[in-house]
């Protein structure tokens, strides 16, 4: 849905600075805008999915048995974390989306901060899965 956005909505989570953000917003046409707002909520429906899904994985599954401890304690809380980040990212792209709002520049770094954090632990999570089914494997 969202791929023929140019520039792509990585370099709008990753935007640190109002200036940023409004230039690649700008670029936009306004059916591109009213493209990604209305994918906002569909993207809250997916990180509850997988934020539950991760935890779930870590708890329920056999993959982490043999695992140590602090790798199987960083999976369990990685997905949900990668979530809480990722709905605190989508709440203030809604905001800002909505009308200009320059005069917060410390809110525009949270989301960025919030979408490096969230790609952070994604990536954590899959070395962790990757490690642990080697263990499980051995």
């Amino acid at each position: 849905q969202l791929a023929p956005l140019k520039p792509g909505v990585l370099a709008l989570q990753l935007a640190v600075t109002p200036r940023a953000f409004g230039e690649i917003v700008h670029r936009w046409s306004a059916d591109d805008l009213l493209r990604y707002r209305s994918h906002l909520p569909l993207d809250f429906v997916l990180l509850t999915l997988y934020g539950s899904f991760g935890y779930l994985l870590t708890r329920r599954s056999r993959i982490f048995l043999g695992a140590a401890p602090s790798l199987t304690r960083f999976a369990t809380w990685a997905l949900p974390a990668a979530a809480a980040c990722d709905a605190v990212e989508n709440a203030l792209h809604w905001w800002f989306t909505a009308a200009p709002r320059f005069g917060v520049p410390l809110l525009y770094a949270v989301s960025a901060g919030c979408s490096l954090l969230k790609w952070t632990l994604l990536m954590g999570f899959a070395v962790a899965l990757a490690l642990a089914l080697q263990r499980a494997q051995t």
